[in-house]
């Protein structure tokens, strides 16, 4: 056992440090004198795989941390370009319903020059939901001039006539309502007849015509200027169906109004005489002329 302990026993540790340290001077004069460079890359090549080992955490860290803050990054570019997409969105819709109404007051602008009469436009604030009860309530009133029995247009054809005014708005009633009777003709020949609503938005009769009456499909029909409300020539509506009743010695007519009742957001009230037309701010010509001495 004791003969084993020996021999197990290696050299000193002064004896190995004296072998390091005269090892290190070889090499440190090997080195000074150039003659240990293929020593040296053997030794790197060696040690490569030691240093990436070494290395690989660091790295590790560094890729996990660059790919969250990538991915944040990435996250709050996509949040505000989100943000902006939906601002654009807005501002497109926008855009359009302002371009939409900027070609209806076109419009608006044109019909009442081609009318030739006095045009004020109102917006509709409210509508009438009561069932067939077809009536609508504009933000013009009173105070600019507006009055009870005036009609009412849109840039297609007729909506209704005022039947109700405060200072600040009237009520309107239209066409459609089954209380509202308007004079009409056919412009294709001049046949009269009266307009009546039926409480269907899309839909007037033409009641008492006889069955040999000459009205057909299609017909144009525009006020006949009778009754005094409505100034002749302005457009009602279209006929669209024309059954003879034999039984009853009347045939049955129905037309579709012009003006898109269930649509409209802009209305023209119309003065047709200039004894009626009202002082607009602006307008000088519409001041009432001052009372002189004959």
């Amino acid at each position: 056992m004791t003969v084993k302990l020996i021999f197990a026993r290696g050299p000193s540790l002064e004896t190995r440090l004296l072998l390091c340290l005269v090892l290190s001077g070889l090499l440190m004069v090997a080195d000074h004198r150039g003659q240990t460079f293929g020593l040296r890359t053997l030794l790197t090549v060696a040690a490569y795989p030691v240093q990436w080992l070494a290395a690989a955490p660091v790295r590790l860290g560094g890729w996990a941390e660059e790919l969250f803050t990538s991915h944040r990054e990435l996250a709050t570019e996509n949040r505000r370009l989100r943000r902006q997409v939906a601002e654009l969105k807005r501002r497109t819709l926008k855009y359009e319903a302002l371009r939409k109404e900027n070609d209806r007051l076109r419009a608006f602008l044109d019909k009442s020059f081609k009318l030739g009469e006095q045009m004020l436009v109102a917006e509709l604030v409210a509508v009438d939901l009561v069932p067939y009860e077809h009536r609508v309530l504009i933000n013009k009133g009173s105070n600019l001039g507006v009055h009870v029995g005036q009609p009412v247009l849109s840039v297609d054809g007729v909506v209704g006539q005022v039947v109700r005014v405060t200072p600040v708005s009237a009520e309107v009633l239209l066409i459609t309502d089954p209380s509202h009777a308007i004079p009409v003709q056919v412009n294709r020949n001049g046949l009269r007849a009266i307009a009546i609503g039926t409480g269907d938005l899309g839909r007037l009769e033409l009641p008492h015509l006889p069955n040999n009456a000459d009205v057909r499909p299609g017909d144009l029909l525009v006020t006949s200027g009778l009754g005094g409300v409505f100034p002749q020539g302005y457009p009602v509506g279209t006929v669209t169906e024309v059954v003879p009743q034999p039984h009853k010695h009347f045939a049955r007519i129905q037309a579709r109004p012009l003006a898109a009742l269930d649509r409209i957001r802009e209305v023209l009230v119309t003065w047709t005489h200039d004894s009626s037309r009202p002082f607009l701010p602006g307008d000088s010509d519409s001041q009432p002329a001052a009372p002189h001495d004959p």
